[in-house]
């Protein structure tokens, strides 16, 4: 009997761990045309500052596709380079306009009867543009009109999308680079705002649980976390 609580607490706790972690991607809010825009993706607990080694990455994460969307909406993959606790990306510029670039995983592993969908992404501005909506495909997404004009100790409004709805009374949570953390919901235009109080890189993560069951690798599932983020840096 005590054996089977420890390994039901054990499973518990494995879960909720995974809760907690999430897949963020970091890049300069701006760019220039002609000059190498570097990328970097993140796993990890952002809450506690920590940016785990690559080798203990969930499941098949590190098998994530990293995509970029440019002005001319031509959606490309980057490919990426494994450091010690990150992958490592880059593109250059070829116009002004606003690019993005995103990635949406599915963890091979279940947590539990839980499939496991991660989701980033991020804007760059060339040539202060602002960021184009239709540009992020990702299922579930936030999404920042200029993320040039963002400034210390100002609000800083954002939208929460699900499928490309907005998505409405969602649970949000923005982390500091502090380590402070707040959880805001959206209205039901899928906006929030919150204001950034230090200078440093905020994490902004946005969740939603689907209860409809279905089956991944030939498991079944019972629902689908999915947590996307969207981080930034202030000066």
């Amino acid at each position: 009997m005590k054996k089977t609580i420890f390994i039901m607490l054990g499973l518990l706790f494995s879960v909720s761990s995974l809760f907690a972690h999430a897949l963020w991607i970091e890049t300069a809010a701006t760019g220039k045309v002609g000059q190498k825009q570097t990328v970097k993706v993140f796993y990890g607990e952002y809450a506690d500052l920590g940016r785990d080694s690559v080798s203990t990455w969930y499941s098949d994460v590190k098998e994530f596709t990293l995509w970029l969307v440019g002005p001319d909406q031509k959606k490309t993959q980057l490919a990426v380079t494994q450091g010690l606790n990150y992958f490592e990306a880059s593109f250059i510029p070829a116009q002004n306009g606003s690019y993005t670039v995103m990635v949406s995983h599915e963890a091979k592993e279940l947590g539990g009867t839980t499939k496991y969908h991660f989701l980033s992404s991020a804007s760059v501005s060339v040539g202060k543009s602002a960021a184009v909506v239709s540009q992020n495909t990702n299922a579930l997404r936030l999404h920042v009109d200029d993320v040039s004009s963002l400034k210390l100790k100002q609000p800083i409004k954002m939208t929460a999308l699900l499928k490309d709805v907005a998505a409405g009374k969602k649970a949000v949570t923005v982390f500091s680079p502090t380590g402070w953390s707040k959880e805001f919901y959206t209205d039901e235009n899928g906006a929030f705002e919150f204001t950034p109080l230090w200078p440093g890189r905020y994490v902004v993560e946005v969740s939603d649980m689907d209860k409809t069951p279905g089956q991944h690798h030939g498991k079944d599932y019972k629902a689908t976390w999915k947590g996307a983020t969207y981080s930034l840096e202030l000066k």
